[in-house]
């Protein structure tokens, strides 16, 4: 008799994979504790996972976010809005954070800026809490009343640490850092070039403090 043949080899059975990851990962808080263990799954090529991975962001409406990988990794791409960045600018909120300056290094020194990227309209970070390795959740909206109002951005479904727009974690929170932010650049506009620095800069992403 012979052996059935092997899923894993096969264009249907690489669709058939694929379709079971899409859809674990489609339940957020499943998919948060669960990132790991599908990547653990996910077939590895070693030198197409170091390959710079070129995301178009022209279709991405302001508010929204887009999850894409990199090296492994869930990377988050949002498109904030004004009234987003104008929050991120706010003194306030600046003071209710752990390293609201950006100052450790958790990211290129090209993003060690308020908005912690290359445009302040697009924000770029890896979404793994430096907690615990869980996934946030995107919650860009305002939560909750009076000095505790969250002004909204990525909240971590395992242990509570929340972070604003800008990837940068609240104080009182477990999370002991910012949510790292990849190196990256923007041949347009419009499109991210994820894992390539811009010209001139040289980073390396081995060098954050924690993932």
């Amino acid at each position: 008799m012979e052996n059935p043949p092997d899923t894993q080899s096969t264009p249907a059975g690489r669709r058939n994979f694929l379709g079971l990851v899409t859809a674990t990962t489609a339940a957020a808080g499943v998919g948060a504790c669960l990132w790991p263990f599908l990547q653990s799954l996910a077939p590895r090529d070693g030198a197409a996972a170091h390959l710079p991975v070129d995301v178009d962001v022209s279709a991405l409406p302001p508010g929204q976010q887009i999850v894409v990988t990199w090296q492994g990794r869930p990377v988050f791409i949002t498109h904030r809005t004004p009234e987003a960045l104008s929050a991120l600018q706010d003194a306030a909120l600046t003071g209710r954070l752990r390293d609201g300056q950006s100052q450790a290094g958790q990211q290129p020194p090209y993003a060690a800026n308020w908005h912690r990227s290359l445009d302040p309209r697009y924000g770029v970070v890896v979404g793994i809490c430096t907690h615990l390795g869980c996934v946030p959740t995107y919650r860009p909206l305002p939560e909750g009343q009076g000095e505790g109002n969250w002004p909204g951005g990525y909240a971590c479904p395992c242990h509570g640490s929340r972070f604003d727009l800008a990837g940068r974690v609240f104080r009182g929170a477990p999370a002991p850092y910012n949510l790292p932010v990849p190196p990256y650049s923007m041949p347009s506009p419009t499109l991210i070039r994820l894992g390539e620095n811009p010209a001139g800069q040289d980073f390396d992403f081995a060098s954050i403090l924690q993932l």
